[in-house]
């Protein structure tokens, strides 16, 4: 079950519209129904509390306002190694040139 802190993708219609956190989950005044607050990670960002059954929560599909809708835990992907190689040729390190570093307090005290 996705719980609270946990990313999940929006769908609409069976398309992805929009990745969202969970940020809270409570008890609705109706039995066997729950209020989840959501974090819409898109522009312009914006909060909304729907009230779902679990098995919505858990990506069962459910209607809002007669449009079908889905949300689908999403978790980070697993991190790949590089395999040191691009299109046929090896890759080389590059050397590091030294940084140089500029104090810019002197111009601070100047204003």
């Amino acid at each position: 079950m996705a719980t609270e802190g946990d990313m999940v993708l929006i769908y609409f219609e069976d398309k992805p519209i929009s990745f969202a956190r969970i940020e809270k989950i409570e008890p609705d005044v109706k039995a066997g129904w729950r209020r989840i607050k959501l974090f819409i990670l898109q522009l312009p960002m914006q909060s909304v509390t729907w009230i779902l059954r679990n098995a919505y929560i858990n990506g069962e599909a459910f209607t809002m306002g007669g449009k079908r809708m889905r949300l689908e835990k999403v978790s980070c992907p697993e991190e790949t190694e590089f395999s040191g190689t691009t299109h046929e040729e090896e890759v080389k390190p590059k050397k590091r040139e030294s940084a140089k570093v500029i104090d810019f307090s002197d111009l601070l005290k100047k204003r």
